[in-house]
């Protein structure tokens, strides 16, 4: 091994013990092959394990500054730890930013897993049509959830008989494995392998429910949809999904929205879109029409000399604002002229009656729509 210990961990010969690890800790970062691909790399990394192997034992390194190398012998560091089984570098770096290595090295004990746990949440996607979604209205709906089996009140055990602790972890539901590291001693929690991490054992299985404390049940909800909802609006339900295990609260359930097209309106935030088609002679004589609107028909007047995609507002005929739905959006009504292109003979006559009275020629080669056309530009 090349070069003196010292001078690869950049100390002094009289750092102290917390010198020698400050040094070793920040050129092992450095270094490790996990991190460092440079060439020459992971040598370097094993010249800092192996002097700081030396350096940080009192014995060696009484034997090293008397003999050097020769007095460490070149076996001394044949078993150096490289923390293939601290999961590398990942936990080494987490080790160097959480105290590892002082005032005892070990890691917070884990909080106990045998204790109440709370029912997983559930998601129900649910369509409805157009005008559900505007006016709201109760729904009613199935799930299937986990419930608390009623045989074993959800222990999981058979009737008659209770679950014991575990006694791999002594009812904690987690292990501790110590390990001896060059930082220190570093203590690994991890879940009981024999009792999962409930803490306890079932020795006598719930028939009805496999020893898991729930069944799955189905079940019908009448739920109420606000006015107003929209694609993608979500609704929950509170403690209506999975029940929890040992006591804990049951989840929720979130219900999401979407809503079903419609044939006649469109939906534009809040208000309500719809085309409405009336004769070329409506739209130059004018008309009272009657309108489908999401509340019924209701009528509307069509002025004289309307033009084409004229836009007819009816207020507060649209969407109920969700969370007040005292406030509503407008319904607007786009009129589509229908201008034929067949007509009758005696329709031709009077129309060309009329071109003539307006002072209108019809041009070689034109025809009756070119007249509506001009009739309709002014």
């Amino acid at each position: 091994m090349a070069g003196d210990y010292y001078e690869i961990l950049g100390v002094s010969r009289s750092a102290d013990k917390e010198e020698l690890k400050h040094s070793y800790r920040k050129l092992a970062r450095k270094y490790h092959p996990d991190v460092n691909k440079d060439p020459g790399a992971e040598e370097r990394f094993k010249e800092i394990n192996r002097a700081y192997e030396v350096l940080s034992d009192p014995e060696n390194r009484a034997r090293y500054d008397r003999f050097g190398e020769a007095g460490v012998g070149a076996g001394a560091g044949a078993g150096f730890q490289d923390f293939s089984d601290l999961g590398g570098f990942a936990d080494i770096f987490e080790s160097f930013f959480s105290g590892f290595g002082g005032a005892g090295g070990q890691q917070p004990q884990g909080r106990r897993r045998g204790g109440p746990v709370r029912g997983d949440d559930l998601r129900l996607d649910l369509k409805l049509d157009f005008r559900e979604a505007i006016f709201g209205g109760e729904k009613e709906i199935r799930i299937s959830h986990l419930e608390t089996c009623t045989t074993c009140s959800g222990s999981g055990a058979k009737p008659g008989t209770q679950p014991r602790g575990c006694s791999t972890c002594n009812g904690a539901g987690q292990v501790r494995r110590a390990t001896r590291t060059p930082f220190g001693s570093f203590t690994q929690v991890s879940v009981c392998p024999t009792c999962n991490g409930s803490g306890q054992v079932i020795e006598d299985k719930c028939e009805v429910c496999s020893g898991s404390g729930q069944k799955q049940e189905a079940k019908k909800l009448k739920i109420t949809i606000p006015p107003g909802v929209d694609n993608g609006t979500r609704l929950r339900v509170s403690n209506e999904g999975d029940s929890g295990q040992r006591g804990g609260p049951s989840g929720d359930l979130y219900v999401y929205l979407f809503v079903n097209e419609d044939a006649e309106f469109q939906r534009d935030g809040i208000n309500i879109l719809s085309e409405v088609k009336i004769s070329y002679l409506q739209a130059i004589l004018g008309d009272r029409i009657e309108v489908k609107t999401v509340d019924g028909s209701v009528e509307v007047n069509i002025a004289p000399g309307t033009q084409p995609n004229t836009v007819i507002t009816l207020e507060n005929r649209g969407v109920p604002r969700l969370g007040n739905p005292v406030s509503r959006g407008d319904h607007l009504i786009t009129l589509i002229i229908d201008i034929p292109t067949r007509i009758h003979a005696d329709e031709r006559e009077l129309l060309e009656k009329l071109a003539k009275i307006r002072g209108d020629r019809l041009s070689k080669g034109g025809g009756i729509n070119e007249f509506l056309g001009g009739l309709f530009r002014g």
